[in-house]
């Protein structure tokens, strides 16, 4: 994307060289068409302060790229200031940077395809039941042989692994991890995670860390897609900047809402919220309902689709407090849920290739 004619040219030549097909837009109106679906996302820095006004949503795989003649003469010129609020992977000055570009370009017409689709789980007010969904959902999709990453953002969950029954499972937390940037090399990572059978799981541990760069989310959920089939995310009430970032990552967030007027009023305040980093927010309802609230007025009164709904499991505290993992036993209302969504997934065109 860029009106700079010249910049145009030489982006084509370094382009059609190497990947073929190329789409053109020269502004943010035009870019917004193929910004979700482009495996590649180039911008002149002329066109950088407009993408910024438009607000375009967070997205990986985006080259902010200038000209020397332009005066730019390294990623500390001012003209690459919006850099950070575009999100950008990388800034470069040509013609310096055109062997780089050009190698860039070749291997973006495989780089999204095979990326593992990311989904989020918030809840519409506290103890909904967000973390057992995602953790449910990660389980379940490990048991039909898929290899899922569950990935947790909430910082004063006490730790997904907890939930999981791995607290005792060796391997890093968020606190080892804050330091990861950029590319990370998916086997390396996949190698030092706790992970049993076909899942891995990122959590935060008891300890007093509860910072995290929003680099290293980005970098942990990128490396998630490029080496699962599934990234289940369990997303905190508070968002704070990685929770942010993870929701506009995520291809869907799920809001787990109670069958109850009070758990609709919550929910409504956090749709509000979380709806403008969303890509989509879908409704699960929580069973009981002591009002006989039906599924469909909830999604009514919340304006949002609904994903389905989890009837009452009485013996599921039981089972959790036990050490028994979400979904665990592959029977009951949550394991039937979580087993139809995983089903409704699309699933990475390449095999995961993860030692």
């Amino acid at each position: 994307m860029t009106a700079d004619a010249r910049l145009l040219d030489e982006l084509l030549q370094l382009a059609v060289a190497s990947c073929g097909e190329v789409d053109v837009a020269h502004d943010a109106v035009a870019a917004r068409r193929h910004w979700r679906s482009a495996s590649l996302v180039v911008i002149g820095v002329d066109a950088a302060s407009s993408c910024v006004r438009a607000k375009l949503p967070y997205r990986s795989d985006v080259v902010l790229v200038a000209r020397v003649s332009d005066g730019a003469e390294s990623a500390d010129d001012p003209a690459f200031q919006a850099a950070g609020a575009l999100g950008a992977d990388h800034v470069v000055v040509l013609p310096a940077a055109a062997a780089w570009l050009t190698e860039r370009f070749g291997s973006a017409g495989t780089a999204r395809r095979d990326e593992a689709p990311v989904i989020g789980v918030i809840g519409g007010r506290g103890g909904a039941g967000a973390s057992v969904l995602a953790a449910g959902l990660a389980i379940s999709a490990a048991r039909v042989g898929r290899r899922p990453m569950l990935v947790d953002a909430d910082p004063l969950g006490g730790g997904v692994d907890l939930l999981l029954g791995w607290e005792s499972t060796a391997g890093l937390r968020w606190p080892e991890l804050s330091a990861a940037r950029g590319r990370v090399d998916v086997a390396a990572l996949y190698g030092e995670l706790p992970r049993r059978g076909e899942l891995v799981v990122v959590s935060w541990d008891r300890g007093d860390t509860l910072d995290l760069p929003v680099e290293a989310m980005e970098a942990t959920l990128g490396a998630g897609r490029r080496g699962s089939d599934l990234v289940v995310v369990d997303l905190p009430r508070h968002l704070d900047e990685p929770a942010v970032r993870a929701a506009q990552v995520a291809d869907e967030v799920l809001m787990v809402v109670t069958a109850d007027i009070r758990g609709c009023a919550s929910a409504a305040r956090m749709a509000a919220q979380i709806g403008p980093h969303c890509r989509a927010l879908r409704v699960v309802v929580r069973g009981p309902a002591p009002g006989r609230l039906r599924v469909a007025d909830v999604g009514q009164a919340l304006g949002l689709p609904v994903a389905g709904s989890l009837r009452p499991e009485p013996d599921l505290a039981v089972a959790l407090e036990d050490g028994e993992p979400p979904a665990g036993s592959g029977k009951g209302p949550l394991a039937e849920f979580c087993e139809r969504l995983v089903a409704e997934l699309r699933t990475p065109t390449a095999p995961r290739q993860v030692a």
